[in-house]
């Protein structure tokens, strides 16, 4: 008698973990049309490898400036249009703020 609360309480247990919804299965996936992704290469914005002092110089002073943080360190300048990250003193990324693709 007692196996057989054994086996059913394990046989219960199985039957609701395997009913169990799994977060890494849930995910939302995100298409974005290729006409409407930005092409970067084409416009005026920061490239990987330059200095803080050329992005300054062609793009004057940021609207904000937030970090550095972590290491190596990592800034963000904010612009009208875009982001740009710097790791330490040269260009990472630059990031287009949505709706300014041209």
């Amino acid at each position: 008698m007692r196996n057989n609360k054994t086996l059913f309480g394990a046989l219960a247990l199985v039957a609701t973990l395997s009913f169990a919804p799994s977060s890494g299965v849930l995910a939302e996936e995100l298409r974005t049309p290729v006409g409407s992704q930005s092409d970067r290469s084409q416009g005026n914005y920061p490239k990987t490898g330059l200095s803080q002092s050329s992005v300054r110089a062609k793009w004057g002073n940021p609207m904000d400036v937030r970090g550095p943080v972590g290491e190596p360190p990592i800034t963000q300048w904010h612009y009208q249009d875009f982001v740009v990250y710097f790791e330490n003193d040269l260009v990472l990324h630059t990031v287009l703020k949505r709706g300014t693709e041209r």
